[in-house]
């Protein structure tokens, strides 16, 4: 067995609070092995303005990606949601630790929640799905982009006029924001908490979901993911990501697809904005747990079909 294993990982605190997650499952399967982890800056983070035209996948995964494969690190260490639907043939997603909660939660100074925003409040989101999601139900709503880890995001929706800013359940609940209380505090103030109804807010795809990729010739760091991998969740992440790769879907295309598993059956979920409809196309299959490609593409027929 190996002796030791280097994460390579991003910088930002929710990037390393998860790495520290993926640090505590190794160890708990393999207490004698000696864990390193490596920083890498990508270009999201050297980014202060992205052209939401030209997407924003790979943004925080494609450097990691290349430390990897040039044998800086021994396993990559992602947010699944970024990666981009096709990444490089010589690197492979070797286990995933269990889903976290996939809702979306809005943070606003009003109480009462989503319905209870004044009528043409600004809400700030950095991603076009919830953007399109929040003026489908909400067409008055002036909705602005928004950027940062989820401390800035705060901050700034505290010196800012904005009535609220829409963030993702999984990574407030890492960095120890209670998404379970009607209130959040933190330096920047006190907050109304709402999570969003995932009926109207689909996820997208990988969403609380941290994936671990390895070279897809390294038999022993794969060997040593085997027993911290979460089947079902890669199973449901590797139906998400086959619709989005069917789609063509990256972080940029408003999109919404969501798999789960119950007793053996997966049911998926999917919703796609297109052009200047404020309604999403929307359908839904179920079948076996291991269809999920099958699954995917009789999604993709439904959807192209609605």
């Amino acid at each position: 067995m190996i002796a030791k294993i280097t994460l390579g990982t991003r910088g930002s605190e929710l990037a390393r609070a998860q790495t520290l997650l993926v640090e505590k499952v190794i160890r708990t399967e393999h207490p004698n092995i000696e864990i390193e982890t490596k920083i890498i800056v990508t270009r999201g983070d050297n980014t202060t303005v992205v052209d939401v035209h030209a997407g924003r996948k790979g943004l925080f995964t494609a450097e990691i990606e290349r430390a990897l494969l040039a044998g800086d690190v021994d396993i990559a260490v992602h947010s699944a949601k970024d990666l981009p639907s096709h990444t490089s043939p010589e690197a492979q997603i070797a286990a995933v630790l269990t889903r976290a909660p996939v809702d979306d939660v809005l943070i606003s100074k009003h109480p009462g929640g989503f319905a209870s925003l004044p009528y043409g409040a600004t809400v700030a989101t950095g991603s076009v799905r919830r953007q399109r999601q929040l003026h489908w139900k909400r067409p008055d709503l002036k909705v602005v982009d928004l950027r940062g880890n989820v401390p800035t995001r705060l901050r700034k929706l505290a010196e800012s006029e904005w009535n609220g800013i829409v963030l993702a359940r999984a990574g407030l609940e890492r960095l120890g924001f209670p998404t379970n209380q009607t209130e959040i505090g933190c330096e920047s103030g006190r907050f109304s908490v709402e999570i969003l109804l995932p009926e109207i807010f689909l996820p997208a795809g990988g969403q609380g979901i941290i994936a671990l990729q390895i070279r897809a010739d390294d038999k022993i760091a794969k060997a040593l993911l085997e027993s911290v991998n979460s089947r079902e969740t890669l199973l449901c992440l590797q139906a998400e990501r086959e619709f989005l790769s069917g789609l063509h879907g990256d972080c940029n295309s408003p999109v919404g697809v969501h798999a789960t598993i119950t007793t053996g059956k997966m049911k998926m979920r999917a919703q796609v904005f297109e052009g200047e409809s404020p309604a999403p196309r929307q359908a839904q299959v179920e079948g076996a747990s291991d269809e999920g490609d099958q699954l995917a593409a009789e999604l993709l027929r439904k959807i192209e079909q609605d």
